[in-house]
């Protein structure tokens, strides 16, 4: 059994004894803004906010089916003032990065090179590569932008990652995908070696994806210490608890649509 959103969910092995539960964790890193939190919070609701408190942190956990196997996905919300402050707290604990960064917003598009610079060097003393995305998001601002792709791509080359736009407010899908990217890449535990990937307009993947490698034992990894957040619990709508759906833990100041 485990705990998740509040709720204890019974994996039910007996119906697939050849399947074990990984674990995979992700941290999110980006300039104050760029919607990270947004992008969690539709990642494991599917809904949107508009307003939430950026000063806090938190992880998350999520049983999520990628490529037809479970997986116990634990998300970390971070928050640094300017750019990469504390990093031990996460550089170690995470199976893979998410880079987030504001296509409207260039300041946000510097903050990420700081970002991909400490990862990097974090990844050039172990064997094994964590995984990087850089994610351009809010692309339901594209009149307003202010990074073009081609940089995005370009600056994703450089560091050997793998690169989406994506809108939060807009698209589920996509920010799923990202999500389970990540994730896929974990299981491989290394970075890619530098093949682009990303979304285009019709939302589909422009390089093939890899076939699903085999799941591993889960690696139990220390849990960080984020800064001190205050929680409270948003419960599913009526529609969604006539489905079981599970309850969110989500930071205080979040307001859900």
């Amino acid at each position: 059994m485990s705990l998740m959103f509040g709720k204890v969910k019974t994996l039910n092995f007996a119906a697939a004894p050849e399947r074990c539960t990984s674990e995979c964790n992700l941290v999110l890193l980006g300039a104050t803004g760029s919607g990270k939190s947004a992008l969690i919070v539709k990642f494991l609701t599917k809904r949107f906010i508009s307003e939430y408190d950026p000063r806090l942190e938190d992880i998350y956990s999520s049983e999520e089916m990628v490529d037809q196997q479970p997986v116990v996905v634990r998300v970390m919300d971070t928050y640094d003032q300017d750019g990469p402050v504390n990093t031990e707290r996460y550089l170690s604990w995470a199976s893979a990065f998410i880079v987030v960064y504001s296509i409207d917003n260039q300041e946000s598009f510097k903050v990420c090179h700081k970002y991909l610079e400490t990862v990097s060097a974090h990844n050039k003393t172990f064997k094994t590569q964590t995984p990087i995305v850089l994610l351009g998001n809010k692309l339901d601002m594209d009149r307003y932008r202010q990074v073009s792709k081609s940089d995005g791509e370009e600056l994703a080359s450089r560091f050997s990652c793998l690169f989406f736009e994506i809108s939060a407010c807009m698209d589920f899908q996509g920010v799923q995908q990202v999500f389970h990217e990540a994730v896929r890449r974990s299981r491989r535990g290394d970075g890619d070696g530098g093949r682009l990937v990303y979304i285009n307009e019709d939302k589909s993947l422009l390089a093939l994806p890899s076939p699903p490698p085999a799941f591993t034992m889960p690696c139990y990894k220390e849990l960080p210490a984020p800064a001190t957040a205050k929680l409270v619990t948003v419960k599913a709508s009526r529609a969604q608890s006539k489905r079981r759906a599970a309850t969110l833990t989500l930071l205080k100041g979040f307001k859900i649509f």
